[in-house]
């Protein structure tokens, strides 16, 4: 699924709830952004726009940032931070891990977390 069909049935499953708040012209007025604008990026018109805007979006419709930021293919500026401070690394990791099923993925992040290494 692409970001603008994703941002587009979040809203609406938001909008099922309260008609009101979630029509497109509400939720982009709370982002700053003009309504025909976040239409043509729910419909593909337009790309994902910046990081910041995306940020509100994810905000406004209750969505983990760093997954509309994946699927817009940027990262967030924190994440940027930490792969830029040792590239190599990082690197070679998320490459090994390429290929690992989710459990033995979020087994890893457990141990990290958890000190456990």
């Amino acid at each position: 699924m692409d970001f603008g069909t994703y941002i587009r049935e979040a809203r609406l499953r938001l909008q099922e709830e309260d008609r009101r708040t979630y029509s497109l012209r509400q939720v982009a007025e709370r982002v700053g952004i003009e309504p025909s604008y976040l239409s043509k990026i729910e419909r593909g018109i337009f790309p994902p726009p910046s990081e910041e805007t995306i940020v509100l979006i994810a905000q406004e419709l209750h969505e983990d940032k760093d997954v509309l930021l994946a699927m817009a293919g940027k990262l967030s500026s924190d994440l940027k931070a930490i792969i830029t401070a040792r590239p190599k690394l990082f690197a070679q990791v998320l490459r090994q891990m390429k290929q690992m099923p989710d459990d033995a993925i979020l087994e890893i992040s457990r141990e990290v977390k958890d000190g456990d290494w």
